[in-house]
């Protein structure tokens, strides 16, 4: 058990990985990353969560897996063209990102930014009145939300909204079936990233922008199986799973940088489960946090192996695993 997970929460093996285009032909903000591009991902859970995501949804004769992957591999040299396969992230978004990081931005800057969305403050708005944060009297207005949570837990909130619409309203099949699951681990991906952020050096807000993130690629990816593949024929071997999924990434990283969001960002989604990443980094929290998430989804059907691998956790990163039930139980409450 100890070896599995340091397999899980250590370095990931590294080998050959098909369908790879060539660094020269790739934007700069891809091709800076094309060495890890070169290494097999992280083996065990990403497997295991393919599988698990994919397994109800293999119905007929597999389709054509080349088909997919050549696809894939075009898309991670136009992220322009991938980041038209998923609804943008709002503009606003950008806007905050800089507006914090400058020392002359306040609160009634923030707000009158978020306002410009208004479909995003309704959102808001409803999330800060449920049970989730439960404020002692309705929050009637942005100003209210801003008092409540803060800076920081406005910006939290926003991006969790907005991410929530990008991954949650699918068009094609498969995409929409998956969407929920999908969502479910983004989301506890991102929470556990920014809990992990400072114990690697690494900014809270940037790590659970990260996480929410990162499965981007992989809505892009459905849908490019919903449009070349029958209904049912969606490959389910090992190989074309990890491809996929090491794919995706690459794609999430792509498109992280056609919205303009921190370099850190694409650069953390694509290092995800990278060998030579160092411990005290944001793709080394985005890697721990990433496998929890889909360690506590995994464990939820009861499997002895994943349930063993909970039990036999480091205190550290158990108490961060755990905070994902304290949520669950929360969104339960608010549905």
């Amino acid at each position: 058990m100890k070896r599995w997970l340091a397999r899980l929460f250590g370095a990931a093996p590294t080998g050959p990985v098909d369908h790879d285009p060539s660094p020269s032909t790739l934007p700069p903000s891809v091709a800076a990353i094309m060495p890890f591009a070169q290494e097999q991902p992280a083996l065990d859970l990403d497997l295991a969560f393919f599988h698990w995501l994919a397994g109800p949804h293999v119905t007929g004769a597999a389709g054509d897996e080349t088909l997919v992957l050549d696809e894939l591999a075009r898309l991670m040299r136009d992220p322009h063209t991938a980041s038209t396969l998923v609804p943008r992230v709002p503009a606003v978004i950008p806007q905050v990102l800089r507006s914090l990081r400058s020392d002359a931005a306040s609160s009634v800057d923030l707000a009158r930014q978020v306002a410009q969305d208004a479909v995003l403050v309704a959102e808001v708005l409803r999330e800060v009145n449920s049970p989730y944060y439960q404020p002692s009297s309705p929050v009637r207005n942005l100003e209210g939300a801003l008092l409540l949570l803060g800076q920081n837990g406005l910006r939290m909130l926003l991006a969790r909204v907005a991410f929530r619409r990008i991954i949650s309203l699918q068009t094609s099949r498969l995409a929409r079936l998956v969407a929920p699951q999908l969502w479910n681990q983004s989301e506890k991906c991102a929470q556990a990233a920014s809990l992990l952020a400072a114990s690697h050096g690494a900014d809270p807000f940037e790590a659970y922008l990260a996480g929410l993130m990162h499965n981007v690629g992989l809505v892009v990816a459905l849908r490019v199986i919903d449009g070349l593949l029958p209904t049912g024929g969606l490959p389910d071997s090992d190989a074309f799973g990890l491809r996929l999924v090491h794919a995706a990434r690459l794609i999430s990283a792509g498109i992280a940088g056609e919205w303009e969001l921190p370099p850190a960002i694409g650069h953390a989604i694509a290092h995800l489960g990278d060998a030579a990443t160092v411990s005290t980094s944001l793709p080394a929290a985005l890697g721990e946090a990433d496998r929890l998430a889909k360690l506590h989804m995994l464990a939820g059907g009861g499997q002895p192996a994943f349930v063993g691998a909970v039990a036999a956790l480091p205190a550290g990163l158990r108490q961060v695993y755990d905070t994902f039930n304290d949520t669950d139980n929360t969104n339960r409450q608010d549905a």
